[in-house]
């Protein structure tokens, strides 16, 4: 490899990968449920790692914050939080609101940066693959569009082609969305997972059409089968290219379930099931006798715990909930036990037992503190903006 990386033959002899097949949800015989990791080789990845610091400055200038994917200090609970936040106040202030949750099915990359575009156009011209199965491996064949998934530059790469076609479409000025704290907020993005929103059905497919519109100058799939539309006030049906848009009264958004009236208690129940899937399938090994109590109640808190406690941070926790979050920590701990409900113990004689520290709940709230001081502790950020921010109109009488 040559020292000098302004050399664009610096990626000579790296430009050969082999694709990993790994299932997805659904059809295991349908190829779409199906993405590929690309398996790449060490030399490689240090180049690449070398590039990605160079790279990263230029992307977090030209990035807006409606973008959370592959942002440092930001993530999946960020937007989930602003999504919650946004409905909370569009409902407490008796606005309709409407979302499209938009999916893309394919991407690639678009870098303008002219320091570096010669050694990313040599590392992505010529390309070869190889796919490799359980069977084998297939011939090697030549690729021309696809950023790898495995690949450092990946998200950089795709990140800045997103935000090329958003800027396209001319989302920045568009006069639509919604308007909290002087700001007027249209859509919200983690890298391939685009939220549009408006506060007419008008209005959203105005910004769909826009978004559509630049999507097809690069070739950029929009797949309808997962594309969806939520919304609080009354909507009409929906047909893209022949095709319906479903219109949904939840979505499954980063993890986290999304309801059209913000209620938080429909994925509270969604992270316990959740959670009592995992404390299942670790059975045999809290079961054990060779692992001490002390070290399965750890296993718990740090395989168990974190699948409920998951977004919990833009939660809206009533004492129902607190009572079904408090009654499946006790079901954890009489499970690791091996205490049945019909054996006449208290609860207070298994907490004695387990001596937990911290219960479930609190460490929620603990995770709920953390996230506002974060939050506030911000000089300015679009999550602190969302969560403190007014929005027209009026509430309710009482």
């Amino acid at each position: 490899m040559p020292a000098n990386l302004e050399n664009p033959a610096v990626a000579t002899g790296l430009e050969k990968v082999s694709f990993h097949s790994s299932p997805k949800k659904g059809n295991a015989k349908e190829c779409s449920n199906y993405h590929t990791i690309a398996l790449i080789s060490h030399a490689s990845k240090v180049m690449l790692k070398i590039l990605q610091a160079r790279l990263q400055q230029y992307v977090n200038r030209e990035l807006p914050d409606v973008q959370a994917g592959f942002i440092k200090g930001r993530g999946t609970r960020d937007q989930i939080a602003n999504i919650r936040w946004i409905i909370k106040k569009a409902k407490e202030f008796q606005k309709n609101i409407y979302f499209c949750f938009i999916d893309y099915a394919k991407a690639f990359d678009c870098v303008y940066h002219k320091k570096l575009w010669k050694i990313l156009k040599e590392m992505y011209a010529g390309q070869e693959a190889t796919v490799r199965t359980g069977h084998g491996t297939t011939d090697w064949f030549q690729i021309g569009k696809g950023v790898r998934q495995g690949c450092i530059l990946s998200p950089c790469l795709f990140n800045l082609y997103a935000e090329y076609i958003m800027r396209n479409a001319g989302l920045e000025e568009a006069q639509v969305g919604i308007k909290i704290a002087g700001r007027n907020i249209n859509n919200l993005r983690y890298a391939d997972d685009t939220t549009l929103m408006a506060e007419s059905e008008e209005e959203l497919k105005s910004l769909l059409m826009k978004v559509k519109g630049e999507r097809e100058k690069v070739c950029l799939k929009l797949n309808i089968q997962k594309t969806k539309i939520m919304a609080s006030g009354p909507t009409t049906s929906w047909e893209i290219v022949g095709e319906t848009v479903e219109t949904v009264s939840d979505f499954i958004l980063g993890g986290s379930q999304i309801t059209a009236d913000g209620d938080c208690s429909h994925e509270i129940k969604r992270h316990l099931l959740l959670g009592r899937k995992v404390m299942t399938n670790l059975d045999s090994i809290l079961k054990s006798r060779d692992i001490t109590l002390p070290t399965n109640v750890h296993l718990v808190k740090a395989m168990v715990f974190p699948v409920v406690m998951y977004g919990c941070e833009s939660w809206t926790v009533k004492k129902a909930e607190c009572q079904r979050i408090d009654a499946f920590e006790l079901w954890c701990w009489r499970r690791l036990l091996r205490v049945p409900w019909t054996a006449r113990r208290s609860n207070q004689s298994i907490l004695k037992e387990i001596s937990p520290g911290s219960s479930l709940e609190g460490m929620m709230l603990k995770l709920k503190l953390q996230s506002f001081g974060h939050l506030m502790r911000r000089v300015d950020s679009l999550e602190k903006s969302l969560m403190l921010g007014g929005i027209g109109g009026r509430r309710r009488r009482g």
